[in-house]
This record gives structure tokens, C-alpha cells and sequence, in this order.
């Protein structure tokens, strides 16, 4: 056999294990090690685009960078002018691109994965990754992790869809490069795989678990490899806190779970106010106000890294504490309710570092002793802000253990968590920013749990592969019919149309007559949820699964068929 041709079969060999064997493996709701590799693969490209994005940051702030500049000079300095600036540039991108796909952010991403299988159009990529640069570049108070997320997810679902993975693996490894997005972005691959369990997929499967937390560790390392193992805030002194402490901190809790609550309510009527507006008119407006706010308040601009420097410095003054807490919601306030594309957790690190040292300078005033811990009281502060407002409590523990380095925060954050917690959700009813969103968006996440179920197993793991297939031929289909010994019989009628052929006993008269069902077909990467939908209306019946094209028919499925792999409670 020469090179050449044992390249051909080589090459058809994984052509056919591509069309055959690996997507029998990834329909099955199980671990498998082809699902892990393709994770690895997915998380690497993610963990690129997070890395080109970080770089392109790092070289857009060395020109608009404002935290050592002489903020008394503030007026009469061209950077006052960056929010503006901002606004009128991601308005151009915007409109340069369709507006079939400016939806971006957290909120779109949760309902294409709740929806649509993680498949997020790659068109709005661009829109994401340039608008969310100039929003960050130029100083808007929002977070990183938004277009971490997005564009994570993007990277992830869009190359899956090349490979023309089943659609239950296309949810798997979106949520992978939502893992990979966040820990690039943060050096932080615990919480991002708490993160992508509590907010984005909601339940745990042990099958989701690998390849999410072998994509989170390809982020955390790339960022480590060009940015160093860095923990963003290893530099917050925190010192551990007496039990006796204790119910000074629970009371902080209780007041921290008002503001996050008073936050998300302000955040959402804004948000609901402004969505009929023009866009051109939010952005502007957005830019207006945060130009104001950092006229006065320099330090309020940014994700939050300025309020918390401050928040931790020495001495800093109470009154300008609550001057910057309330400059830093105003500014939050306008760029995400507006439109300003970019995340929230960094503005509620801000937000909640200011709060926990207006407590700890406000509890010191009754007990001097509590100044010691103002850096304790300001993690607190930013793990509470993130828990409440998100409804991720865990994944802000995690993720705060991780940006500090430093396990002293874990029992005191966990302590006020709870008070905080049910005070904001048990006394003012607040949910997750994410969901409210997508509630004003006019956008869907609810899946009843049976079709939750069966959109994570692939109609190759269930279809019956031994069918009969013939063309249309009347003096033929008893004869085939009679020896299929049970098998499905199909027929493809003079219209090109597959029919399901069934052979129907009279009791009272003995004859038998033959009958025809129409069927509807679905793609071999389709899940059992698109069968379950195709089939429910009659509650019977059967649909036929094909390979690329309509006519190379692979398998099918009938209503009991389905109804006895949910009855096993095997989805």
C-alpha cells in the first residue's frame, strides 16, 4: 500500500470515528475522556481570546490610566472627558454591527445556554469584545468578567459547532469556556468553576464537572504564564477576627444585606426605565454622568480597584468614604442600567469594600478595638455585595478565598453572609440581577425539569439503529414488513417524504391493512428534548434521526422509547 493511500484511509478512518463512534460517546450524558480532550482544546482557544483581551486593557490603560494623576487637576485635564469619548465609540461599533446581535452580557449568555443549548452567534463577538475594551478603557465603572464570560462562551459553543458536536456536548462546552473566560480573567479557577455551577448551569452533574474545571485550569494557567500567579487583592491586610467579634459583624451583615438589595432595586428601575430609549441617548447619558462623577470623584471611576484602594488606605476620612460609596452607586448605576456593555462584579467589589470600611469606622467609634480589622470588614463587605446582588454566595466565598490568598476570610464571610442574605432576599424579595434582566430583556430561561432532562442526552445515545428503509413500492411493503421481525419499517414515499409503516390487525374481521404515519426528522446532534417537543402534541408516534442530509437516515425513535428512558430516570 503506498503513503498516499494509507493517508486516505487514515483520513476516513477519522472521518468516520467523527461522523460515528465520538458522537455516540458525547450523546450519552455520562464523563467520558473525549469530552474532557475536547474541553482541553475549547478552554485553550477561550483562554487566548480572555489573554488577547486582557493585553489589549493592559495597553489601552497605560494612556488612560487615572489613578496617579493629580485629581485636583481633574477638570482641565483631557481624561475627564474618557466616559464621553467612550460613549460615542461604543455606539459606533454598535452601529456598524446588526442589530440582530447587540445583546451581550452575562444575562444573554444564561438564556442561550438555558435556551439554545449554549449556541451563541459568533457575530456578536466583535460587538462584545471592542465595546466592552472602549467601556473599560475609558473608565465606565463596570466589571471584567461580563465580556470574559461572553466572549468565553462564544470561543467554546462557536468551535463545538464546527466540529458539529451534539448539541447536550454544545452546552457542556459553553459553559467550559465560561470557566476558562473567568479564571483567565482572574486567576481564579475555583470560583470560576463555582460560578459557572451557581449562576450559569444551576444544578450539579458530575459529567459537567471534569470539563468544566480542566477548562478553568487551561484559563488560570494561561493567565499565570503571561500575567505571573498574581491574586488581585493579596494586598488587603487581613487579620483574624475574635469570636467576640462576631455579633458586631452580624449586624454589618443586616446592613449590608439593605444596601444590596436597595443596589439591585435602583439598578433595575433604571434598566427599565431606560430600555426604550435610543441608544445613542442612553450611552451619551451614561457618559454624561460618569464624566460628572469623576470630575468630583476620580477615585469612583473603574471596576472598583480605585474604591478599594482607598477603602483600605490609611486613615481615610468617613465622610469621604460615604461621599465615594455613594459617587461609585451613581456611576455603576448609569453604566450598566444604561447599556454600557461590561460586568458587575468589580463594581460591587468597589461598592462593597467602601461599605465595609464605613462599618468598621462606624463600629469604631463605640469599639475602638474594631480598627484593627478594616481590612477583614472590607472582604466582607465585597463577598457580601457579590453573594447577595448575584445570588451566588458560594462562588463569592470561593472567589474572594481566592483573590486574598488568604483563608483568615472564611468564617467571618461566611458568618455575615447569611444575615445579609436572608435580609435582602427573605425581607425585600431580591433576586438575581441576571434573571431580573432577563425579565425586562423579554428574554426566557425557564425549562420545566423534564425537558432540562433530556436536553443533556444526544439522540444517538437512545435511537434504535435496526430500522428497515424502502422506497416506494406497494406489492413489495407487505412482504418487507412481515419479515422485519419487529424492527421499524420506513418508507420514502414518491415525494421523497419518510413515512412510518405499520401493519394493523382487525379483531372482528380477519384482515390486516397497512398504514402510513407520517414522520419529521431531526439531525443525529439534535437532543432528546427536540424528540420530546416533536412528539408531544399526539403523545405517540415516532421521528427518524439522519446524518448531514435528510435522506442518509440513521436511526429513530418512538414516543415509548421516550417515555421509558424518563419513567428509568435516566435524563
Amino acid at each position: 500500500m503506498t503513503v498516499r493511500a494509507k493517508l486516505i484511509k487514515l483520513r476516513q478512518g477519522i472521518h468516520s470515528y467523527l461522523r460515528g463512534e465520538l458522537r455516540d460517546k458525547l450523546s450519552e450524558a455520562r464523563t467520558s475522556l473525549q469530552l474532557c480532550a475536547l474541553a482541553l482544546l475549547f478552554g485553550i482557544l477561550a483562554s487566548l481570546v480572555i489573554l488577547l483581551f486582557r493585553l489589549l486593557l493592559q495597553w489601552a490603560d497605560s494612556y488612560t490610566h487615572i489613578q496617579e494623576m493629580d485629581f485636583s487637576d481633574m477638570l482641565h485635564n483631557w481624561r475627564a472627558l474618557l466616559p464621553l469619548i467612550g460613549a460615542l465609540l461604543i455606539w459606533m461599533v454598535a452601529a456598524l454591527g446588526s442589530r440582530r446581535y447587540r445583546r451581550m452580557g452575562i444575562a444573554y449568555v444564561l438564556h442561550r445556554y438555558k435556551l439554545h443549548y449554549g449556541k451563541i452567534p459568533l457575530q456578536s463577538a466583535p460587538g462584545q469584545f471592542f465595546q466592552a475594551l472602549f467601556a473599560l478603557g475609558t473608565n465606565f465603572s463596570v466589571g471584567r468578567e461580563g465580556p470574559a464570560i461572553h466572549l468565553g462562551a462564544v470561543s467554546a459553543s462557536v468551535l463545538a459547532e464546527k466540529f458539529h458536536l451534539p448539541d447536550n456536548s454544545v452546552r457542556i462546552m459553553c459553559a467550559s469556556g465560561i470557566a476558562a473566560g473567568i479564571a483567565a480573567t482572574f486567576n481564579a479557577p475555583l470560583a470560576a468553576v463555582i460560578f459557572v455551577f451557581e449562576v450559569i448551569v444551576r444544578e450539579y452533574k458530575i459529567h459537567y464537572f471534569f470539563p468544566i474545571i480542566i477548562s478553568a485550569l487551561c484559563g488560570a494557567v494561561s493567565s499565570q504564564l503571561v500575567f505571573g500567579n498574581v491574586h488581585e487583592y493579596d494586598s488587603i491586610e487581613v487579620i483574624r477576627i475574635p469570636l467576640d467579634h462576631y455579633p458586631v459583624l452580624a449586624l454589618g451583615g443586616i446592613v449590608l444585606g439593605v444596601a444590596s438589595a436597595g443596589f439591585n432595586s435602583a439598578l433595575l428601575r433604571v434598566t427599565e426605565l431606560g430600555k426604550h430609549w435610543p441608544l445613542v441617548a442612553r450611552l451619551l447619558l451614561a457618559g454624561s454622568i460618569t464624566t460628572a462623577v469623576g470630575i468630583a470623584l476620580p477615585q469612583a471611576l473603574g471596576s472598583g480597584d480605585f474604591a478599594i484602594d482607598v477603602a483600605i488606605s490609611d486613615n481615610p476620612a468617613l465622610w469621604f468614604l460615604l461621599a465615594l460609596l455613594a459617587g461609585k452607586v451613581i456611576a455603576t448605576i448609569a453604566a450598566i442600567g444604561l447599556g454600557i456593555p461590561g460586568g458587575l462584579i468589580g463594581p460591587l467589589y468597589g461598592m462593597g469594600a467602601l461599605l465595609g470600611a464605613i462599618l468598621a469606622l462606624v463600629s469604631s467609634l463605640m469599639f475602638p478595638s474594631i480598627a484593627a480589622y478594616v481590612g477583614l470588614y472590607t472582604v466582607v463587605g465585597m463577598t457580601v455585595m457579590m453573594g447577595v446582588c448575584l445570588s451566588a454566595p458560594l462562588a463569592a466565598l470561593v472567589a474572594l478565598l481566592e483573590l486574598t490568598n488568604d483563608a483568615a476570610i472564611i468564617m467571618p464571610a461566611m458568618f455575615v453572609m447569611v444575615p445579609a442574605f436572608l435580609t435582602a432576599h427573605q425581607w425585600f424579595r431580591t433576586e438575581s440581577v441576571f434573571f431580573r434582566q432577563l425579565d425586562l430583556m423579554g428574554l426566557g430561561y425557564k425549562v420545566p425539569p423534564v425537558n432540562q432532562g433530556l436536553q443533556k442526552v444526544g439522540v444517538r445515545a437512545l435511537m434504535d439503529r435496526r430500522f428497515v428503509i424502502v422506497n416506494n413500492n406497494d406489492e413489495l411493503l407487505l412482504e418487507v414488513l412481515k419479515r422485519a421481525e419487529g424492527r421499524p419499517v420506513m418508507v420514502r414515499n414518491a415525494e421523497g417524504q419518510i413515512e412510518m409503516l405499520r401493519l394493523e390487525m382487525h379483531s372482528f374481521e380477519d384482515a390486516t391493512t397497512l398504514s402510513r404515519q407520517p414522520m419529521e426528522g431531526l439531525p443525529d446532534s439534535a437532543s432528546l428534548n427536540q424528540v420530546y417537543e416533536l412528539l408531544l402534541p399526539k403523545r405517540s408516534g415516532e421521528v427518524y434521526i439522519y446524518q448531514d442530509t435528510p435522506e442518509q437516515v440513521v436511526g429513530v425513535i418512538s414516543w415509548g422509547n421516550l417515555q421509558q428512558q424518563i419513567r428509568a430516570g435516566e435524563v
